[in-house]
């Protein structure tokens, strides 16, 4: 069954998801128009269908929004905010579509009195994610235009059967933790034909253990056919104490951005209290990327002390790249980088070296066709020999 919201107001939305939910479920459809909101929580057989001309408005109060919570969140805040645009948890069958726009006014919780183009600071108060799903399964993600995140655009936690495609997510490249999706210990996610511009990493692969002994595996995602535009990262993965990453796959792939095209990196300062590391990442294959960066192509590293269980079997085959920086596979004595391969890779490097290397076993380069030649240039500087070559 339908049901068609005309009245402008995020409440009027929830009434109408909540009437199709005690029916069973059904779709709900907005009129077009501008539906100033706090959170709207959506539930089991839902669809929300924001058609061309609907723009859900994220309300400028964080008061305005409720707390997502969860029995087994209590212990998970990132960014220090429960507050939540568009929420679900331990649902099925919800959907998102149509062609319109979820704007989370996100400028309107920074201070923007800053020289132009640098990051604004973080606010004291809390800032709302835009959507944010837990526990659920077949989801569907289409069309929709999710503008100015004022936090992570998309967290999806232990979800499974997730399908986004045909959406846009624009940032503002000034706010500081504006993702785009956080894809944290899923399942069979698929991401396709859209399009990424954010402050922060455009897509994340994570495994947040909710607690030191609670397993969390993010595994079969799946990305194809994206643009990323990024002011940090293109692609993250992994936190040096997260679990588990594998058998996820990126093919043709676009990166134009200031910030790093392809980035895993377990530093110090995001290791959580009494934790040595233990982040494991196998069996990700990168493929048909073109990268333009003003950092690194691809930075895969761990700093000196971490003991993570494993970054191991990266394949990257079919780039074409032109960076500031090398790519860059910094392992440690504690953390040795294993079956990393780069077939079919080419393209220019500004500086003296395409590829900087240390702790790695089992690098495998296959066509790597990768240059860097330029630098400053060195005078010529005679020294006093008594060696018989000057004599001549």
């Amino acid at each position: 069954m339908e049901y068609t919201v005309t009245e402008k107001t995020g409440a009027a939305v929830q009434s109408a998801v909540d009437r199709a939910a005690a029916a069973g479920g059904g779709k709900v459809i907005l009129s077009p128009g501008v539906y100033p909101s706090g959170t709207i929580r959506l539930k089991s057989n839902i669809e929300l269908h924001i058609p061309a001309g609907a723009v859900i408005l994220g309300l400028p109060d964080p008061e305005a929004y409720d707390d997502f919570r969860h029995p087994e969140l209590d212990a998970v805040v990132p960014e220090k905010s429960r507050k939540c645009l568009i929420s679900c948890a331990d649902c099925e069958n919800v959907s998102v579509t149509g062609r319109g726009e979820i704007n989370g006014s996100g400028l309107s919780f920074f201070d923007r009195n800053v020289p132009e183009g640098t990051p604004f600071a973080k606010p004291a108060r809390p800032r709302p994610r835009m959507v944010q799903f837990y526990k659920c399964r077949r989801l569907l993600f289409e069309g929709v235009s999710f503008i100015d995140a004022p936090n992570w655009t998309f967290w999806l936690s232990e979800c499974e059967d997730v399908q986004v495609a045909h959406i846009r997510i624009l940032g503002c490249k000034q706010i500081c933790n504006n993702d785009g999706i956080d894809i944290d210990a899923c399942r069979r996610v698929t991401v396709a034909d859209s399009t990424f511009s954010t402050g922060d990493d455009c897509l994340v692969l994570r495994a947040i253990r909710k607690t030191p002994d609670t397993p969390a595996v993010c595994e079969q995602v799946s990305v194809t056919n994206c643009t990323l535009n990024s002011r940090c990262q293109g692609i993250r993965l992994g936190c040096p104490s997260d679990d588990t990453v594998r058998n996820c796959s990126f093919r043709n792939i676009t990166f134009n951005g200031s910030g790093s095209g392809i980035h895993c990196e377990a530093p110090l300062r995001y290791l959580r209290k009494n934790c040595t590391g233990y982040l494991d990442i196998s069996d990700i294959i990168f493929e048909n990327f073109d990268i333009t960066s003003d950092l690194y192509p691809v930075r895969i590293g761990c700093d000196p002390g971490i003991r993570l269980r494993g970054i191991r079997r990266l394949a990257f085959r079919n780039f074409r790249i032109r960076s500031k920086r090398p790519i860059s596979l910094e392992g440690s004595r504690e953390t040795i980088l294993k079956d990393i391969a780069f077939s079919d890779i080419s393209g220019t490097v500004d500086g003296e070296s395409p590829l900087s290397a240390r702790y790695v076993a089992h690098l495998k380069l296959q066509n790597f066709d990768l240059t860097a030649a330029t630098g400053p240039e060195t005078p010529l500087k005679r020294v006093d020999s008594d060696s018989w070559e000057t004599q001549f």
